[in-house]
């Protein structure tokens, strides 16, 4: 099969190694990809929002797979005109990609079909927001509508903090609030392959929002993971199924959005059981790092399975030890930051046994590999447990030379001390 990858981030450079492992690849193309992307697709530079030239690219190719990675191009609707040309995508259409696109519509869902998830009220208008926080007891979640690429939450302590938030989110013309009751729990990743009707449970993660140690510090994106979560057993994963993701899925087919993708279903292990913090309709970054290093199954296979609609026939194998992972972003970032730094070391960090780097933010220019982003590593292991998995992880992290980078030091420290 002739595949082509949209995207240029740390989950892409993970699923284009797993697709580039399939024996059903024949050529893999990759847009924009990175400097790690390379070594194993032919990277190509196509704008993802210009869906014509996507669709064009396709057919000169003879493309006969699209896998979309980033959560944009699929809430702008990628998928649905790669399928009006008659070219298959692996990927939710723009309705049913509303699960992650919009907050509203998800609140809104979970409340119609009893699905549980933390109480919450929305806002389109700031006085109103403001009014709520004002006599609401704290803490509260405030979070922005729309795509804020992780970043767009505030766990609010004090009405001044929550004051805050929603005046920086209202800054935004046809902004919309969600303000929720915060879940006292343990939070996990659950991911689940969809084709429309069939949904087959990966497997769970927990990943570290924080940026600096002891969870302390601005939201990001991801700073790290690791795989599987022990908070999520069989019974819990069980539930989740029967009482989350199942009757979410009937909902969109009833409402003609039938899904068809990744569901990543962000949950909080509560006293009372599992509850909904939010969905993504794609692989999480930096989850699917661990995931991707702990897949058996053909990767390519499964999405074609997943695009064609035949899940119910397949069944997914899973590496039994665990993976960790960590995120080296540059000095700065969630906030302002510096491009175009040298990383060296690279090539003995992924001699560590175990260890694998996966490029997200990098580009290479000559000889030297530089940093084009704020999250611009992954560096992680697999081990026979979580503590040899970290102990790896942190040794190959240890290897890379880039003064002007930093990383997170307690990434599954208090879960490998655990056991």
């Amino acid at each position: 099969m002739r595949v082509l990858l949209i995207g240029g981030g740390g989950r892409e450079h993970a699923l284009a190694g797993a697709l580039a492992a399939s024996p059903r690849l024949s050529k893999l193309f990759a847009a924009p990809g990175n400097a790690g992307i390379a070594n194993v697709a032919e990277c190509v530079p196509l704008d993802s929002s210009d869906s014509r030239a996507v669709v064009d690219f396709c057919r000169k190719e003879a493309i006969d797979l699209v896998v979309v990675g980033p959560e944009g191009p699929l809430v702008a609707g990628l998928v649905d005109r790669l399928k009006e040309a008659k070219i298959r995508a692996f990927g939710p259409s723009a309705a049913a990609a509303q699960l992650e696109g919009s907050k509203v519509f998800t609140k809104a869902l979970c409340a119609e079909e009893n699905i549980p998830t933390a109480g919450y009220e929305a806002f389109s208008d700031r006085k109103s927001a403001l009014a709520y926080v004002e006599k609401h007891a704290m803490p509260v979640v405030v979070k922005a509508d729309g795509l804020a690429a992780g970043k767009g939450v505030t766990i609010a302590t004090t009405p001044e903090d929550a004051r805050k938030a929603v005046e920086a989110i209202f800054l935004e013309d046809g902004a919309q609030v969600v303000i929720e009751e915060h879940l006292v729990g343990e939070e996990a990743s659950f991911f689940v392959l969809c084709d429309g009707k069939t949904a087959r449970p990966l497997t769970t993660a927990q990943d570290f929002k924080r940026a600096y140690d002891g969870d302390e510090g601005p939201n990001t994106g991801g700073m790290g993971a690791y795989s599987p979560a022990p908070v999520m057993d069989v019974a819990t994963q069980a539930r989740t199924m029967r009482e989350i993701i199942e009757p979410t899925l009937a909902a969109m087919a009833k409402r003609d959005m039938p899904f068809c993708g990744v569901l990543y279903a962000g949950l909080m292990i509560t006293a009372d059981g599992p509850k909904l913090i939010e969905y993504n309709v794609r692989f999480g970054d930096p989850e699917c790092q661990v995931l991707m290093m702990r897949l058996e199954s053909d990767l390519l296979a499964l999405l074609d399975a997943a695009v064609a609609g035949t899940l119910d026939r397949t069944s997914i194998a899973w590496r039994k030890e665990p993976a960790l992972t960590v995120v080296m972003a540059a000095k700065g970032y969630p906030g302002p930051y510096e491009k175009g730094s040298i990383i060296k070391g690279l090539e003995e960090a992924a001699a560590v046994e175990g260890a694998k780097v996966f490029h997200a933010g990098t580009r290479r220019v000559d000889d030297d590999i530089l940093a084009a982003g704020g999250r611009v590593l992954n560096v992680g292991a697999i081990g026979a447990d979580l503590t040899e998995a970290r102990k790896r992880a942190y040794e190959a992290v240890g290897r890379i030379d880039w003064p002007e980078g930093f990383c997170r030091s307690d990434i599954g420290e208090a879960a490998s001390r655990r056991g």
